[in-house]
């Protein structure tokens, strides 16, 4: 029983523990089942809430950009309605011009009319009158005269038919071409290669020839009714051949058929080539849409030919407008008239573009000749390095297979180089190419005998531009290059033997234009003053060049009255110089004169009078005397007084010289000479104020933007684009690298000097003085600069500051100025800068002439007063300005003759003390200007420091503060207003040349 309860008691105890663990399960179950919802719930509600800031952020979006949109879109509508009205205001002008032109030409119609109304008028009138006095023309003949016309009409009317139908008119020839869309707007949006595949095709090449025959044929027609000839352009049609090639000669068993065969070969010579070239013509259209692709280079050859090919283009496209419009509202003649004058146009633009397009193309087969006969050259002297050959074509050893293999492809290849220039130059070339090739044997072979190293073979062929059918190059047509390869050895072979050759002719490089250095000066106008006068040396060369000018004038017009000397003169350069006149005074007249004036001044009437001998003395006084009265018009109206006084005076004495002298001279003539030169004269100076007003409207624009563009695309044609500015500009990299390292340390120096310059109205500090016995008044303030042009400083920009200082260091140099070593940007400024730098050295001889002075008073005369000394410097001063001014190139005994003149107020010396003192100076004077001297060091360096203070501080206070600080230093503030108008020169020429060369300087610093 007790084990009986106990198990119950056990068992109830293990029920009940077992009942508490599934509550204790249940319990967790139930708590991490709230854990899963709870996290859940947490779960979606992140989800829901990040869907939700996601839309609202893709609805921001979506908002910014619909209002960007919008904003664009206005934008574009607010442009689009520019446009449009811009558009509409153009055609509204256009449209007023064309209803002036229509309502002029349709005036001119109305007139033209009414005159050919009167006439068919008038000759209605006198047809009637002639019918009423023959009788009635009823009879006959005049049947058998209508039934003959009948039938001509017939049978004109059938042949047009079938010339309409074989050969087409010109209209449909045009029609045909004009069908094919090939004109200057299409082939420039065409790609090159469907361009050159449209060219080839058979339609265009078969339409295009077609009307290029007929507008020949139709030229040919014109000009024989005009009673004119075509320009002959056959020796240019003749240059787009080949050469002919060379014949082998003829077998004996040939000769015969040779004999007959002559007869033919005279007649293909005289096959007359078309005047229209059509793959010439084809060719402008592909020179004028990728003149890249088809020019090899970018000369003045390639420019004329570009340019010539827009003009022919042009004329082409208005023939062809011509044609097919017709001739309008007016009447057949007239469209006769504008098709005439068109075709004209045309022909004229063909011969400039065929000229061009030979000239080009003569050049290109010069260059391609010379390239084929350098690899001809290459490929021998590679295979007798290769194979070792001896002089008879043959090796030292036995040829390997290699080798024999190299021969035979050596020879192969030659073969072909020899055919490509027989084609390209005919039998000339391939002479030129033989000789190439056995120069270079007998060089390789002298080369080899005397151990010379063979250098690489860089050749340089120059071959004349044209050949005759001899094969040798007219003398006049070849440049001095090639006349030196045909006497001496050929270029080609020295080239490859020789490792130091230069080139036989080096091309000059391009200078400045008149236009170029015009703008240049306007650019630079506030310094005009300064910078137009020049050294010594380019005055001494204008005087000899305005010498010989007038030398040369005075032989002319003794030549021109010598050829009428004698008993039978010449006039004829009497008549050219009326024609001189009459040109001048038509290019310089208003368009209402020109007629008036080939009116009066009639060349024919004037040669037919001076021809027949009778001296009309009338006829030559109205030429003058309307001469002068259009010279007098066409002056300025203040002139005018004064020019009618010169021309009665002129014409009395022509009057008073009309009769012959013993020796046979008409004085009359002679006094025509005279007056032709003095109208001349009058001309040349009207055209100089022409030119000089022509210069003042145009000086504003080019003071902007344009003139800055204009010399940077001529500096651009002279030394390339910026990205080749490191080859193309040596001289200025050099500077730029020289200059680059010595800017930073002088533009320190320059913070420093402005961090220790007293302020506005702050006194001066104490600087110290170099000594010179006494010493140099520091309260004194230095003189007035006067006017400044106000330059700008330095704001420490790295290439401002590299050119400032730059030039600063050109200019200080001992040396002159040379267009050699002067870099090219700054060589349209080297007269510029040669007066700066000799403003330069001027102002450092009179700062030391000051101090030679003052230390030679002092150590003479202790008691001397400063105001004694300052008068004497002052006087100095002023006598060395007059002297320089004069003669820049004054020596030392002017300069020491004016300090001791300057000298004489102080102290009142004797005569042997005059001369005690000027021995004295002059010592101490040529010791301080010694380049070692420390004196001339310590002067130079100030001086310096006085121009670096205005070319970096600018010409303002600032800048005069620093100059008048650094010139204190040795007692030479006097100088500072020439310290400043020379440095004032130098930043406008840096300020300019940024503007101008800044991409070049740009990409030379990286």
């Amino acid at each position: 029983m007790r084990f009986e309860k106990e198990r119950e008691e056990l068992e109830t105890r293990v029920e009940s523990r077992v009942r508490q663990a599934e509550e204790n399960r249940m319990r967790l179950l139930h708590a991490d089942m709230q854990k899963r919802a709870a996290l859940k719930e947490r779960t979606a509600r992140s989800l829901v809430q990040k869907a939700k800031s996601e839309s609202k952020y893709m609805e921001q979006v979506r908002s910014a950009i619909s209002l960007k949109r919008a904003a664009a879109e206005k934008k574009r509508l607010r442009l689009l309605e520019a446009e449009k009205t811009k558009a509409q205001a153009r055609l509204l002008r256009i449209q007023k011009a064309a209803m002036t032109v229509c309502s002029r030409r349709e005036s001119e119609r109305r007139k033209l009319k009414e005159q050919l109304d009167n006439k068919l008028q008038r000759a209605k009138r006198q047809r009637a009158e002639y019918l009423k006095q023959r009788g009635s023309p009823r009879g006959s003949t005049h049947a058998d005269y209508l039934k003959h016309a009948y039938a001509l009409s017939r049978k004109l009317a059938r042949h047009w038919r079938i010339f309409v139908k074989s050969r087409k008119t010109t209209f449909a020839l045009a029609q045909a071409y004009d069908a094919l869309g090939i004109n200057e707007k299409s082939v420039k949006n065409m790609p090159f290669e469907k361009l050159a595949m449209s060219m080839e095709s058979p339609v265009v090449l078969r339409s295009t020839k077609a009307l290029l025959d007929r507008l020949e044929k139709r030229l040919v027609i014109s000009h024989s009714v005009a009673s004119s000839s075509v320009e002959n352009v056959d020796h240019l049609l003749k240059r787009l051949g080949s050469p002919p090639r060379r014949k082998a000669p003829p077998s004996r068993e040939g000769k015969t058929r040779a004999v007959v065969k002559r007869p033919a070969k005279s007649s293909e010579a005289s096959i007359k080539l078309p005047r229209y070239s059509l793959r010439v013509v084809l060719c402008a259209y592909m020179i004028l849409a990728h003149p890249s692709a088809v020019l090899s280079g970018q000369g003045e050859r390639e420019k004329q030919l570009i340019e010539s090919a827009a003009n022919f283009i042009k004329e082409f496209e208005l023939l062809i407008k011509v044609i097919l419009d017709g001739p309008g509202q007016s009447s057949g003649v007239t469209g006769q008239r504008k098709f005439r004058a068109q075709l004209a146009n045309f022909d004229k633009a063909w011969c400039s573009y065929l000229y061009s397009f030979v000239v080009w193309k003569v050049k290109d087969a010069r260059l391609l000749e010379e390239d084929l006969v350098r690899a001809a050259c290459k490929l021998e002297l590679s295979m007798m390095q290769t194979c070792k050959l001896t002089a008879d074509r043959h090796s030292q050893n036995n040829l390997t297979h290699d080798m024999k293999a190299i021969q035979k492809q050596v020879i192969d290849d030659q073969k072909l180089l020899r055919d490509k220039v027989q084609h390209l130059s005919g039998d000339a070339g391939l002479e030129r190419m033989n000789s190439a090739l056995s120069d270079t044997r007998s060089k390789f072979f002298e080369a080899k005998e005397n151990g010379s190293p063979l250098t690489a073979p860089v050749a340089n062929v120059s071959t004349p531009l044209s050949i005759n059918s001899s094969g040798k190059a007219p003398l006049s047509e070849v440049p001095e290059s090639s006349r030196t390869n045909v006497v001496g050895t050929s270029s080609v072979v020295r080239s490859l033997f020789s490792a130091s050759s230069s080139s036989v002719s080096s091309s000059p490089e391009k200078q400045p234009t008149e236009n170029e250095k015009m703008v240049n000066e306007m650019l630079h106008e506030d310094a005009s003053a300064f910078a137009g006068r020049s050294d010594s040396a380019s005055t001494a060369e204008e005087e000899f060049q305005n010498k010989v000018r007038e030398t040369m004038e005075k032989a002319f017009w003794d030549m021109v009255t010598n050829s009428m000397r004698g008993e039978r003169p010449d006039y004829s350069q009497l008549i050219n110089l009326v024609k001189e006149v009459r040109d001048s005074l038509h290019d310089l007249a208003p368009k209402e004169w020109k007629e008036k004036i080939l009116e009066n001044i009639d060349l024919e009437i004037l040669s037919q009078v001076l021809g027949s001998g009778s001296q009309d003395a009338q006829y030559l006084g109205q030429i003058l005397e309307y001469s002068l009265d259009m010279v007098r018009k066409l002056s300025a109206a203040a002139k005018e007084d004064e020019m009618k006084k010169n021309h009665d005076k002129l014409l009395s004495e022509l009057s008073t010289n009309s009769e012959v002298n013993g020796d046979g001279i008409n004085s009359f003539v002679i006094a025509v000479i005279k007056g032709l030169r003095f109208i001349l004269e009058e001309i040349k100076e009207l055209k100089a104020e022409v030119s000089k007003a022509r210069i003042q409207m145009m000086q504003q624009i080019i003071k902007e933007s344009a003139g800055v563009e204009y010399l940077q695309k001529a500096f651009a044609d002279r030394y390339g684009p910026p990205e080749t500015a490191p080859a193309s500009l040596p001289l200025t990299l050099q500077w730029i690298l020289t200059s680059k390292n010595i800017a930073e340390e002088e533009w320190s120096e320059h913070s420093d000097c402005l961090s220790v310059m007293p302020a506005a109205g702050q006194a001066p500090a104490l600087v110290p003085v170099l000594r010179s016995g006494h010493g140099a008044p520091v309260g004194q303030p230095s003189p007035s600069a006067g006017d400044t042009s106000g330059q700008p400083e330095c704001k420490g920009e790295k290439l401002d500051k590299l050119i400032r200082i730059g030039l600063l260091q050109l200019i200080s140099s001992v040396e002159g100025l040379q267009l050699q070593s002067t870099p090219e940007s700054f060589q349209i400024n080297l007269l510029r800068l040669r007066a700066v730098q000799s403003q330069f050295q001027q102002v450092i001889v009179i700062a030391t002439s000051m101090l030679v002075l003052r230390q030679v008073l002092m150590s003479e005369n202790s008691r001397a007063t400063p105001l004694e000394l300052e008068n004497a410097i002052s006087e100095l001063v002023k006598a060395l300005a007059d002297i320089l001014h004069s003669s820049p190139d004054s020596g030392t005994e002017e300069i020491v003759q004016a300090m001791v003149n300057a000298s004489a107020s102080v102290g009142s010396p004797s005569e042997e003390k005059v001369q005690a003192r000027m021995q004295m100076i002059t010592r101490v004077f040529l010791k301080s200007l010694q380049p070692g001297d420390v004196v001339f060091k310590k002067v130079s360096r100030a001086v310096y420091c006085a121009f670096r203070g205005i070319i970096l501080g600018g010409s303002g206070p600032k800048g005069q503060k620093l100059a008048d600080a650094a010139l204190r230093r040795i007692g030479a503030t006097n100088v500072v207003d020439r310290v400043l108008k020379a440095a004032e020169v130098l930043i406008k020429v840096a300020t300019v040349s940024e503007k101008v060369h800044g991409p070049w300087y740009k990409a030379l610093i990286v």
